[in-house]
């Protein structure tokens, strides 16, 4: 089954543009701009050792400090991409950007123009597709704990400034004491710009996270969802109207948002017949890649290999991409089954 996880083509939706970069690439940019960051590889291996979600989210901001340039944007993004396609068989993922994180005015003169963001990441998009067959799109995110400004900034981003490749609208970040309802006016705009609404939503909260995420922000596919289990009636709409969850299990350890893998839900969506999907979130700070994501998923739901492929094809089939990639990416997966 390892072997098999390994060459099997794979599309991946929920995994960060920042929170993608291994320890290779941080020691990189942490000898680059030298301070809280260690760059030592070892020394990074305890950096990423998490008390709980808000101590990620302070370990994975620190990282986001490195990233300060262009030519920064431009080599992590190269450079994730190379990894996800010569070690997890990726022809097609969707990036999770901050663009807030990284760009003037708001950070005091640290930081770039978000004209030089984008045209970092198109670089980049560019490249990988030539150099590694990977398909690449972008969704733009606020960071909810940076509230409304950042919210009203992201959008401008997004709407302004759009890269080629983008394609979706996102909200991140810490849920307790970010209400989902005070961005419903920017996904709005988002979504009739034609942006797809993907926030995350009952990672850290309840259900009614998600239920806000789905009747306010118009979400067509939940970050996570992993408090949608509590719900019956919730779980019964996921599975009617087919929207899918972007399920993250190694990422809901870390953080302790599932005390432990066998009491994760992926069982419970999977029997509600809900449609899910499998990532890795933000894999090196996690200590997983896609690859352990879809053998964890395969253990927990008994799945042979056939079974296996179909959660390969459920991501394809899930995803933004126009129907050409979707369809090249699928013949793929049969192609590589069938041989």
């Amino acid at each position: 089954m390892h072997d098999f996880i390994a060459g099997l083509p794979k599309a991946e939706l929920h995994v960060h543009h920042v929170g993608s970069a291994s320890p290779r690439i941080v020691a990189e940019l942490a000898a680059r701009h030298p301070g809280t960051v260690p760059s030592d590889v070892d020394a990074l291996a305890r950096f990423f050792e998490f008390r709980d979600f808000a101590h990620f989210i302070e370990v994975y901001l620190a990282v986001v400090a490195l990233v300060r340039t262009p030519e920064d944007i431009r080599y992590l993004t190269y450079e994730v991409a190379r990894e996800m396609a010569e070690g997890q068989a990726l022809r097609y993922a969707e990036l999770t950007c901050t663009p807030y994180t990284s760009v003037q005015p708001h950070l005091d003169g640290v930081g770039m123009p978000i004209e030089a963001y984008t045209e970092a990441l198109e670089d980049a998009r560019v490249a990988a597709e030539r150099d590694f067959g990977l398909v690449l799109r972008w969704i733009y995110d606020i960071p909810g704990e940076s509230g409304l400004p950042a919210a009203e900034a992201t959008l401008g981003f997004a709407l302004d400034h759009a890269p080629a490749g983008l394609v979706g609208f996102g909200l991140g970040g810490p849920e307790i004491g970010v209400p989902r309802p005070q961005f419903a006016p920017h996904f709005a705009a988002a979504r009739a710009a034609g942006l797809r609404s993907v926030p995350h939503a009952g990672e850290t909260t309840g259900p009614e996270t998600v239920w806000d995420a789905l009747r306010l922000l118009g979400a067509e596919r939940i970050g996570h969802g992993t408090s949608a289990a509590q719900d019956p009636a919730l779980l019964a709409h996921l599975a009617a109207t087919g929207i899918p969850l972007e399920v993250c299990p190694s990422s809901n350890i870390a953080t302790r948002a599932v005390a432990a893998l066998d009491e994760h839900p992926l069982r419970a969506f999977r029997d509600a017949g809900v449609t899910v999907t499998i990532n890795s979130d933000d894999p090196p700070m996690f200590g997983t890649t896609l690859n352990r994501e879809y053998g964890v998923a395969a253990d927990l739901l008994g799945l042979d290999e056939s079974g296996v492929a179909d959660l390969a094809r459920a991501a394809v089939r899930a995803s933004f991409a126009d129907d050409g990639t979707k369809a090249r990416v699928l013949a793929e997966i049969d192609a590589y089954v069938a041989g």
